[in-house]
């Protein structure tokens, strides 16, 4: 019978263990200086070399030479104590999983008091120390605390977690570690050139990789191999079906079709893995390793040759263009995808179901979601704009201030008050019918003071203004404009809206549910004015917390440093004829029986402030009058002191609404719709 290679190949000293350094070399030297503690403890994954490194400790104790780090193999204790050798019954090791009760440690610790037969210390092993019962340890801890001069213990364990504390405080503690690639594979080279076997290279990655960094699971499946090879030694494809091992052309095949976002060829690499009869899982498990490596290859361009990724040269030249075509967003996003669904494997009954749900993840970004899929798409606009930033980036900037030229030519003429200007583009419509029948006839006086009312209805009715600016060609990079508060006005701001609420819903969405009704209404420096129809919520937004939060969106949008405030609709309406009232000549102003047909007229333009509340409440039928908005007492219309924030008007009403029967006749003129009444 053929001896193990991980039993013929097992180490004799220290020099012999394999990436162990951080431990062997503290052990070399306390064995070189004298100073032997009566207790070690070795914890680690299985297969690392904890209990050759027990047995390599009491050969170099027991040597005839030492203590020494170095023992000569020629002594009785060395060759009783050699990896093939019979045994010494001076060093005892018992496995804690079949004895690990309190009568075992009671017979261990009677044991323990005799002097060694023919060697310098007794030295006990206790593999899978973890094992032993709370009891058994209780029954050791005297011992272990103040054993005789020559008595030695050693524990191996996979879990020094569960050792008892009293135990584990009264040793030292050496822990060893997963054997990293590069040393695993000169390991293995040395094992094939003794056997004088023939491997090809690429099997050592696939060996390693099936180890997991143990050297006695490694070393037991390159053993597998060498007994099932042929006369031509270890093949890759036979390594590749003994071992279960997706094939790398799958794994290619199903990358270079994710890569380029070929649906077809993704789900027929699937089928092509169902037909010969591959486990999804393991197929999931093997993609997932080639996801780390690419991600590793576009991370670090030199992981080939520091040894961070282990592949075979023709492998990896086409690792490596994969990586290139893929960006690193992107493939982690494949791994995320690919890691979850592994865990939704476990125990699945459909597995090859379940794989291509990935592989329709992958595919289609939208469905993954999260930020995952939001950096891949970003990542796809960087690739379009850096095809031509220049060219992309000279328009950007030349349309916003393209924009408010037009709205400033427009609004000069009109008035010399900022917010009435500001208003008369949304009146436009009501205003130009109006001049093609007078062209010749503006300089009758009468009528000169009638473009200053007609504001006042579109101040009222801004929220319905609001729609205008929409389809408006607002520029798209808003957020790179360098506008100054002095080169805007309330017309170019408007156009900026959809993009200023944009900005708001990532600071605050409750900011950005309030402005639904807003608007802008002037501009007076850097302080920017808003009217909403509703009272309340326009208080809202004037607090400190709605404020900043919409001048920094607005500093966003626009550049620059804003002040933001709002106010009521209903307070904008009545200090808007006052402005007018104090503009025009006196004489024009008291000439009020020519304004009587523009009573019917202004119905129709405040009829716009009812509609733009529609969204808010339902149409109010003829019949509920208590729910028709009453007109401001007498005392409510003197100004507050606090100015227009306090929540009040600030300013009295236009003349000719204190006339009772012009009130109502407002009244029913806004409820009933914009048809003038006689």
């Amino acid at each position: 019978m053929a001896l193990a290679l991980y039993r013929k190949y097992r180490p004799a000293t220290f020099a012999e263990v394999v990436g162990q350094e951080h431990v062997t070399e503290p052990l070399r030297t306390a064995l070189s200086s004298g100073r032997i503690n009566h207790a070690y403890l070795f914890s680690g994954p299985r297969g690392c070399g904890k209990t050759s490194s027990a047995r390599i400790m009491a050969r170099s104790l027991n040597c005839v030479e030492g203590p020494t780090p170095d023992p000569c193999g020629k002594c009785g204790p060395c060759l009783a104590l050699a990896p093939e050798g019979p045994g010494s019954v001076d060093v005892t090791e018992l496995d804690a999983a079949s004895h690990g009760g309190v009568d075992d440690a009671r017979e261990l610790r009677d044991r323990a008091f005799y002097a060694p037969a023919e060697s310098r210390y007794r030295v006990f092993i206790i593999d899978e120390a973890h094992m032993v019962t709370t009891q058994g340890f209780n029954a050791l801890l005297k011992i272990v605390e103040e054993p005789p001069e020559h008595l030695i213990f050693i524990f191996a364990t996979t879990e020094p977690e569960k050792v008892l504390p009293t135990i584990r405080s009264r040793t030292h503690h050496y822990p060893f570690r997963l054997i990293p690639p590069s040393a695993m594979r000169e390991l293995l080279e040395r094992n094939v050139a003794a056997e004088g076997m023939q491997v090809e290279p690429a099997v050592y990655p696939l060996v390693i990789r099936a180890g997991g960094g143990s050297a006695r699971d490694t070393q037991s499946v390159l053993d597998q191999l060498l007994a099932g090879a042929g006369p031509e030694g270890v093949t890759y494809a036979r390594a590749v079906s003994l071992l279960g091992v997706t094939d790398v052309a799958l794994i290619d095949a199903m990358v270079d079709a994710l890569s380029a976002d070929d649906h077809k060829a993704v789900f027929s690499t699937v089928d092509q893995l169902s037909e010969a009869g591959h486990d999804p899982r393991r197929f999931a498990t093997d993609l997932l390793d080639r996801l780390r490596d690419l991600i590793l290859l576009r991370s670090v361009p030199d992981a080939a040759s520091t040894g961070m990724v282990s592949a075979p040269e023709e492998e990896l030249g086409r690792m490596i263009a994969q990586a290139e075509r893929i960006q690193p967003g992107t493939l982690t996003r494949y791994a995320e995808i690919v890691h979850n669904g592994l865990l939704e494997m476990r125990g699945a009954t459909a597995p090859r179901l379940l794989l291509e749900l990935l592989c329709s993840r992958m595919l289609l970004p939208e469905v993954a979601g999260d930020e995952a899929a939001m950096l891949q798409r970003l990542e796809r606009l960087e690739r379009r704009v850096t095809a031509g930033p220049a060219q992309a980036g000279a328009p950007q900037a030349a349309a916003p201030a393209a924009t408010p030229a037009p709205a400033a030519q427009q609004t000069a003429p009109a008035t010399t008050a900022a917010p009435e200007r500001t208003f008369e583009r949304p009146s436009q419509r009501s205003a130009k019918p109006a001049e093609p029948t007078q062209p010749s006839a503006a300089a009758p006086p009468a009528e000169q003071p009638e473009p200053p009312k007609q504001p006042a209805a579109p101040a009222a009715s801004a929220p319905p203004a609001q729609p205008e600016p929409k389809p408006a060609q607002a520029p798209a990079p808003v957020a790179g404009s360098s506008s100054e508060p002095g080169q805007l006005d309330a017309a170019a701001l408007r156009q900026y809206w959809p993009q200023l609420l944009a900005a708001v819903r990532k600071l605050s969405r409750s900011t950005e549910a309030m402005l639904t009704n807003a608007t802008v209404h002037s501009l007076d420096g850097n302080t920017v004015v808003l009217t909403h129809p509703a009272e309340p919520l326009a208080r809202r937004l004037s607090e400190p917390r709605n404020a900043d939060c919409i001048a920094t969106a607005l500093g966003q949008v626009v550049s620059g440093n804003w002040s933001v405030r709002c106010v009521h609709a209903g307070a904008v309406q009545n200090e808007a004829p006052a402005p007018a009232a104090r503009q025009a000549p006196p004489a024009p102003a008291r000439q009020a029986p020519p304004a009587k047909p523009q009573q019917n007229q202004q119905p129709e333009q405040r009829f716009q402030r009812p509609s733009a509340s529609e969204q808010q409440r339902k149409p109010v039928p003829a019949t509920t009058e208590p729910d028709i908005p009453l007109p401001p007492e007498p005392d409510d219309e003197e100004p507050y002191p606090d100015g227009p924030d306090s929540g009040g008007p600030v300013a009295a009403p236009a003349p000719d609404q204190t006339d009772p029967e012009a009130v109502a006749h407002k009244l029913l003129s806004d409820h009933l719709g914009a048809r003038p009444i006689d």
